[in-house]
Formats: C-alpha cells, sequence, structure tokens
C-alpha cells in the first residue's frame, strides 16, 4: 500500500486498482489528491479537511465517487444522495476495497469559550493506517502506521508526544503540520522523535506529495 502525503491533513492511500483520499482541504493539493479516486473519508467539518465546493465538483466529474463522512458533513454535502454515508465511531464498511473501522466521535476541544467540540471520526484503514483527524483518540487496537496531529490550536506538544507514546505504531508520520515553520516543525519533529523512538515507533517527515511504500 502506498500512501501519499498532500499538505496538512490530507493523505491519499493506493493499493493496485484500490484508492481513498482522507481530508481533502482546502490547504491541500484536493484536485491532484482526488485524480482517479472513487473513495473519500472525511474526518469533520473544519475547512481545512473539507474543501467542500472541490470535492462536489471530483463528485459531479465522476458519479462513481463516494464519500464517508460524520453526520454534520454528510448533511452538508446531500446533493450527492446516497453517494454520501453518515458514519460515527465504532463502525466498519468498505470504501474503495479498503477495510475501514472509526473510532473517536468528538473533535478535541479548543477552548471552552471558543465553542464546543464538532463530530470528530478517526479512521483506521485495512487495520493498518490510522487519520485521528483532530483527536488524540487513541483506538483500542494495534496500528501500524500512525498518522500525528503534529501541531494544532487545541493541542500542545506534550499532548502530542503522549498521544504518539499511548499507541505504539510501528511507524508514524505528520498531518496537520500547515500552522508550522519550518523551524517550528523541526523543533517538534525531534521532540517526537526521540520520545517515538524510546516506544517502539519510528518517526518520520513527509513533504508535501510525497509518497511512502507501507
Amino acid at each position: 500500500m502506498r500512501l501519499t502525503k498532500y499538505t496538512h491533513s490530507c493523505v491519499r492511500l493506493d493499493d493496485g486498482g484500490r484508492a481513498l483520499v482522507i481530508d481533502p482541504g482546502t490547504f491541500s493539493e484536493t484536485q491532484l489528491a482526488l485524480d482517479g479516486v472513487h473513495a473519500v473519508l472525511v474526518t469533520h467539518e473544519h475547512a481545512d479537511h473539507l474543501d467542500a465546493p472541490a470535492l462536489l465538483a471530483a463528485a459531479k466529474a465522476d458519479t462513481a465517487l463516494r464519500v464517508w463522512a460524520p453526520a454534520p458533513v454528510a448533511e452538508s454535502l446531500a446533493q450527492l444522495g446516497d453517494r454520501v454515508t453518515a458514519v460515527g465511531a465504532g463502525e466498519s464498511f468498505e470504501a474503495g476495497g479498503f477495510t475501514v473501522r472509526t473510532f473517536g466521535g468528538l473533535h478535541a476541544l479548543v477552548h471552552p469559550l471558543v465553542g464546543a467540540p464538532v463530530a470528530n471520526v478517526g479512521y483506521l484503514v485495512e487495520g493498518a493506517v490510522y487519520h485521528p483527524g483532530d483527536s488524540f483518540m487513541v483506538p483500542p487496537v494495534p496500528v501500524d502506521t500512525l498518522l500525528i496531529p503534529i501541531h494544532a490550536p487545541w493541542s500542545k506538544i506534550s499532548e502530542v508526544i503522549d498521544f504518539t507514546a499511548a499507541v505504539r505504531a510501528p511507524r508514524a508520520f505528520q498531518i496537520h503540520d500547515a500552522y508550522l515553520s519550518d523551524i517550528g516543525g523541526a523543533l517538534v519533529d525531534r521532540l517526537v522523535g526521540t520520545v517515538g523512538a524510546t516506544y517502539g515507533t519510528t518517526y518520520s517527515r513527509l513533504a508535501s506529495t510525497e509518497s511512502v511504500d507501507l
């Protein structure tokens, strides 16, 4: 299976004739990521994870494209009809030929004064690759490849490190990194990589549009 990382939190998984995209947001190379893909998973409604106009345009151009997302997102994409499926935590289904399990349920809290957390679903694809969206929900199952939200308005570095240590995936890559400068990113990488290694996790940074074979 090949994983391609796009800017911020968008990733694409390819395996032979199968292809799936998670979180094609407005910060990402959405059109490139969605090219030839028939299955899209959306973790939550925020624009940096969902470029709705781009996704709807892709769905219009490709009538085979289907979307799985939390209920508020599914409702916002209602014009897709039965091509969009609302999902919550604790479900299992097939998307684009990949098996998918869902975890979590809520976005991490930014601040009580900002408002209540929105719905957020984390996805474990093929029992191997885990994308938590905007949360530090630790799935109660083994994870081979962890995608770590490395920097966000709702997190601090100690929580990022705790999440990495708790999941204990053999391999990890960064997501949710568009807010970091190169200098800040290097510092965060060093901290997460050093602590992660003590728990058996090899952490590596992927550049935008870079791919790695899992």
